[in-house]
Order: C-alpha cells, then sequence, then structure tokens
C-alpha cells in the first residue's frame, strides 16, 4: 500500500521537518546539471535512473558511492570530493546569478506554521557551507527554529537521523507528532523510516506525483504553501 495511514495522527504536529532545494526553494532547473557537470569532470559513471532515485541523499555520500563502483576506496573518496567540489560550485553561481528564490508561499507557510505554535526545522543533503549560504542568501536567519545540517549526523536520507536531530534541537516528541515534508523519494523514505505521523510529498521539486506516489506517504501537495491549509491553520 502505497499511502500511509494519515487518521491515525493528531490534528497538527508540533513540528514540521522541512527539505529545503525543490521544496522551500525553488530549484530552476539548477541541480541536475550541476549533478551532470560533477560526474562528468570526476569521470564518476552514472544513469540518470540511479541519480533520480538518489535525490535527497547527503551529496558527498552519493558521489563517493557512485565513484565507488569504478575505482578502489581511496580515488573514490578523493573523485567524490572532488565531484562535491564542482557540484557546489555550480550551485553557488546559481545563487550568485539571480537564482535561488523561495518557493512561491513557502515563507508565509512557515510563519503561519510557527505562529500557530508548530515548530519549523529546515534540512537538506548539502553541505554545511552550503546550506549556510543559502539561508544568508534568501534572509532565513530568523525564519526557522532550527537547521539541521548533515555533519551533525551519522548518516542522510533516507536513514532518519535528519528528522531525529530535529527533534533534538527542538526538544520535539514523540515522533508521531512530527510532520516530514519533501520533494524526493528519499524525504519520504526518511519519514517513514522516522515514523513520522505525516510523510508529505511536495510536486515543486525533483519527483512527479506518480514517482512520489508509489512511496509510502500521507500526503501529496502542490508545494509546501499548501500546508497550512492541511493542517488547518486559518
Amino acid at each position: 500500500m502505497d499511502e500511509m495511514s494519515a487518521n491515525q495522527a493528531p490534528l497538527r504536529p508540533l513540528l514540521v521537518v522541512t527539505d529545503l532545494m525543490g521544496t522551500t526553494l525553488r530549484d530552476d532547473g539548477a541541480v541536475l546539471p550541476a549533478y551532470r557537470a560533477a560526474f562528468a569532470e570526476c569521470a564518476i559513471p552514472f544513469t540518470e535512473e540511479e541519480l533520480a532515485a538518489k535525490r535527497g541523499a547527503h551529496k558527498l555520500s552519493l558521489f563517493t558511492e557512485f565513484a565507488a563502483r569504478r575505482y578502489p576506496a581511496d580515488d573514490a573518496a578523493k573523485r567524490g570530493a572532488a565531484a562535491l567540489e564542482v557540484f557546489e560550485r555550480q550551485l553557488r553561481h546559481f545563487l550568485a546569478t539571480g537564482g535561488g528564490t523561495p518557493i512561491e508561499g513557502a515563507e508565509n507557510a512557515v510563519a503561519r506554521l510557527r505562529q500557530a505554535g508548530i515548530k519549523v526545522a529546515l534540512t537538506s543533503g548539502f553541505d554545511r557551507g552550503l546550506i549556510a549560504d543559502i539561508v544568508k542568501h534568501c534572509g532565513w536567519g530568523e525564519l526557522f527554529d532550527a537547521v539541521v545540517y548533515p555533519d551533525e549526523v551519522p548518516a542522510g536520507r533516507p536513514a532518519p537521523y535528519l528528522i531525529f536531530q530535529a527533534m533534538q534541537k527542538t526538544r520535539v516528541e514523540p515522533v508521531a507528532r512530527v510532520a516530514a515534508i519533501g520533494d524526493t523519494i528519499l524525504d519520504l523514505r526518511a519519514g517513514a523510516n522516522a515514523g513520522a505521523g505525516w510523510v508529505i510529498g511536495v510536486l515543486s521539486g525533483a519527483a512527479d506525483a506518480e514517482t512520489l506516489g508509489k512511496t509510502p506517504h500521507t500526503h501529496l501537495l502542490p508545494s509546501v504553501a499548501q500546508l497550512p491549509a492541511l493542517l488547518r491553520i486559518d
């Protein structure tokens, strides 16, 4: 069964854990070319299908995993790190040339959630430096209750640790009162693996309704802008 049971969750969560790119920040077609450039420059083989299945993962781990399929461990680690540099350079150019604008309605949705007493934590598969640059670029220093970085947890998505760390930072429990929202298969799998009460896919980023619909979830929304309505926040 693809849809998780939504009627067991309370009316509202205590915490919303949201993804960054494609969920709160517009992709504008920048991320996929950045992946392709990184793989090409570092001679790391990949297929589009394999990459699509890994969108949302911790980027250094992703590049190193793909490199390890062809190269010895030491070489794979070096190529993975080099690929990450290429990837981040591409995205920083994207930011510097006018890209990186919030998903329409995202900032208002986060503000409304917090006004209703729901905490909101931002997570990403990007490394700490790039996340910090994006938060600064968007003026989001005070928008979220917490920002969780991949270097704070033992493994990225689909492991649940980013969600658990968000709970620790915001001092929220139990996980049944947490909503996880994102635009990738791994976002949804992480939410399900954590046992989140709400596992919400959005169609504003990497995956379409058919793709996300095959992954366990409680709801699919056009974007995070519809989250307050889903949670019955006036």
